[in-house]
């Protein structure tokens, strides 16, 4: 998918990949913004208790990092949307990346990696496949089939930009 074209991380999608990647980031987006609360899994998932037996100094420590964080996580994450072709119409189009970009496309995919894994009980033992093929054999029309499809398109895709840094 990605391929690097001299300074430049190359990679073209489909409309529905492009619609796909518009619909994680912005819900991504949404996520660290008005849907930010403490509570939910997955923004403990993104911003874990750096101390874990003591909530003072967890709480002290949030104080001084979570804005500058949560800013850096939404920038990134507007990479992705700022890259992406416009929205108007049904087609697909090439996205190029400087370095900068490709690693900011890198830290908001494993974000939105992160926060779909919470989110489908997905834990490091698992295995992405046999996964995809219950949820198919169960109903191949169900939205866990689209989700874990999109989780693992997202994983191919960082891996994909990372070996065209890594190049």
């Amino acid at each position: 998918m990605f391929r690097r074209q001299g300074d430049r991380y190359v990679a073209t999608f489909a409309p529905d990949e492009v619609r796909v990647l518009r619909k994680v980031a912005t819900e991504v987006v949404g996520l660290l913004t008005d849907g930010f609360d403490h509570s939910d899994p997955v923004v403990g998932r993104l911003f874990p208790e750096v101390y874990p037996d003591d909530s003072a100094s967890t709480a002290e420590f949030r104080r001084y990092t979570e804005g500058d964080l949560k800013t850096a996580k939404i920038d990134q994450a507007g990479a992705i949307l700022a890259a992406l072709p416009d929205e108007s119409g049904e087609a697909g189009g090439e996205v190029k990346l400087d370095g900068e970009a490709a690693e900011a496309w890198l830290r908001a995919l494993n974000d939105a990696r992160l926060a779909m894994g919470v989110r489908l009980e997905i834990k490091d033992g698992t295995d992405l496949g046999e996964e995809l093929d219950d949820a198919i054999a169960e109903d191949p029309t169900s939205s866990r089939v689209f989700q874990l499809s999109v989780y693992a398109y997202l994983g191919y895709l960082q891996e994909s930009l990372l070996n065209a840094l890594i190049d």
